[in-house]
């Protein structure tokens, strides 16, 4: 929050990096300012694309349909939305967690049909 409060342009349709004379910094240039900055607070590895995957993966798991995803982005093909959607050990275990419950709680509910647990056999 601070970047943007002191060097962002303002409103909603403001550039979130902008160059010393006001202009949209080139990319070569702005590469290595970014490397630069990730040295100073000592992070490692990043590249300024990362935030893309990271960012559309968090929105992923706000349960955000792939529609949503790709306007998001701007994708205008769901292969090229998924490519930014990572999945991560904590949501495989809620994931894992969900159909547990929900086999539990067939069970609870009584019989089994065909090798089904009641509920379940659609």
């Amino acid at each position: 929050m601070l970047h943007l409060e002191l060097y962002a342009e303002q409103g909603a349709q403001g550039r979130v990096f902008v160059g010393v004379k006001g202009a949209t910094p080139r990319r070569n240039h702005f590469n290595g300012l970014w490397r630069k900055a990730c040295a100073e607070v000592g992070v490692k590895g990043l590249h300024f694309h990362d935030l893309r995957h990271t960012g559309n993966t968090l929105a992923s798991r706000t349960d955000a349909s792939t529609r949503e995803l790709m306007m998001r982005l701007g994708h205008g093909s769901s292969r090229a939305a998924l490519i930014y959607q990572h999945g991560n050990q904590e949501r495989e275990r809620e994931i894992a967690d969900a159909v547990d419950g929900m086999i539990v709680k067939a069970m609870k509910r009584g019989s089994r049909r065909k090798g089904h647990v009641a509920g379940t056999d659609s």
